[in-house]
């Protein structure tokens, strides 16, 4: 069957999917403030037929409650943005009734210029300040999540799902092969879906919460990985969907589990030789791996807004409970904050463990490179390493959103590098979320207080 000339520039696995098919629809999408996609659906024949189209700028003033914070620049106008597609991002949705493509798109102002509210734009913003350096920074994220029984009472605590035993999914069950088993078909449905897609899994393991599982992904550029994550993060809710259970992201969604994290390990490579910039040509360690250890110790207390971006976001940041919430680094050491794992020399890299899974991906994956980046920039060199239990250091981080929030508008190097226009209105969206939480009386506050105080 003929497809439209744009197939010829999408991903051979979105082009495998509608071999020999009649394409149905065209999803043109791309990630809000909270990475929740937002744009429109059309019959593929239509899409076919237009280069753009225009979505109004303020999808990034909603909240994730789907109010609308007020407009840092001025008047709430609404002006449309051009969005245009990125076929290098064109995906299959294999779980539709009918046959269904994604696309991410960019997004411009009427001027053509990048709009720097966009996620997506400010991941490419902190990238494009690496390779001005001649520097390409690469990434390998891994995803945390929890399967859950389907709650549609938010009145009522989540609770792990039902196994194909007949129990509910058990704790501290780390590593555990049988603990994954006992809700295979919702593994295999994600295998499947990330085959059709076209994306690699490095590994699948059970974590140390009830029904939590860890998804590995290869090493990459930056922004294609948050393509993925953006995707997988779809695509593994439709999985569990099919299987009467739901999937969240939530940094902390059962209370006496462990959170959710998305850590993330970063390395550097020349532009020009395409060697990594933390080891010499003796495999030892750089000053530049110790500059860039420095800046994530000096600027991730401005960042952290970005990588815990939700009040339930700080209940994972509890002093030992599988959450390193201090800026110590350590080689192969997870009760730090900063990781360096067991490497070769031409894979040596630093491991953030900060990030929750709540996170945008876009965002997070910026905020972490933006800290190394000012390291490699400022040229310092961090504290000594920790060799003990790091989980005994004191507080560095801000443990509230409100506070976080206060960090990152007050550093200069951070607002400068992820841009002005972003800041704020990513403090506009965060400070409206904040004060919808602070109107909603908590059943503690029922339970301790009514009758007590």
């Amino acid at each position: 069957m003929k497809q439209p000339e744009w197939t010829t520039r999408i991903p051979q696995a979105a082009q495998d999917y509608i071999k020999d098919i009649r394409l149905d629809e065209v999803e043109c999408i791309v990630a809000d403030i909270a990475g929740v996609a937002r744009g429109k659906a059309m019959p593929a024949s239509k899409f076919a037929k237009q280069e753009k189209f225009f979505l109004p700028n303020s999808i990034f003033l909603q909240t994730i409650t789907g109010e609308w914070a007020d407009n840092p620049s001025g008047a709430f106008t609404e002006p449309d943005m051009i969005l245009t597609p990125d076929f290098s991002t064109a995906t299959a949705a294999p779980w539709t009734a009918d046959y269904t493509v994604q696309v991410i798109h960019d997004v411009f102002d009427q001027a053509g210029q990048p709009v720097p509210m966009a996620p997506r734009n400010v991941l490419k913003r902190i990238v494009g300040l690496y390779e001005a350096k001649g520097w390409r920074p690469v990434v390998a994220p891994e995803m945390e999540f929890f399967l859950v029984a389907r709650n549609i009472d938010p009145n009522q605590p989540i609770i792990p799902p039902m196994g194909r035993s007949g129990r509910r999914a058990a704790a501290k069950q780390a590593y555990s092969m049988s603990a994954v088993d006992e809700y295979g078909k919702v593994i295999d449905d994600i295998y499947d879906f990330a085959e059709a897609q076209g994306f690699e899994i490095d590994g699948i393991l059970q974590e140390g919460g009830a029904g939590q599982i860890e998804i590995n992904l290869n090493h990459g550029d930056p922004v294609a990985l948050a393509d993925e994550i953006f995707y997988f993060k779809r695509l593994i809710r439709e999985a569990a969907l099919r299987h009467d259970c739901f999937a969240t992201f939530m940094a902390k969604p059962i209370e006496g589990e462990p959170g959710s994290a998305m850590h993330m390990h970063h390395s550097v490579v020349d532009l020009k030789t395409g060697q990594n910039i933390f080891s010499d040509e003796r495999g030892r360690e750089t000053p530049q791996f110790m500059h860039f250890i420095a800046g994530m110790q000096r600027h991730l207390p401005a960042a952290v807004a970005l990588l815990a971006p939700y009040v339930n976001s700080y209940r994972r940041y509890v002093p030992d409970f599988a959450a390193p919430i201090n800026l110590e680094w350590g080689r192969d050491n997870r009760t730090t904050g900063l990781r360096v794992p067991i490497s070769g020399p031409e894979a040596r890299r630093i491991e953030n463990r900060l990030a929750g899974m709540d996170c945008n991906p876009y965002l997070g994956i910026a905020a972490s490179l933006a800290c190394g980046y000012l390291g490699l920039i400022e040229a310092e060199n961090p504290r000594a390493e920790c060799l003990g239990d790091a989980y005994m250091s004191e507080d560095e981080l801000p443990l509230t959103l409100g506070d976080a929030l206060d960090l990152m508008v007050e550093s200069e190097a951070m607002t400068g590098v992820l841009g002005k226009e972003f800041v704020d209105v990513y403090e506009s969206v965060k400070r409206n979320e904040y004060k919808e939480f602070l109107q909603v009386i908590s059943p503690w506050e029922r339970e301790h207080l009514l009758l007590n105080v």
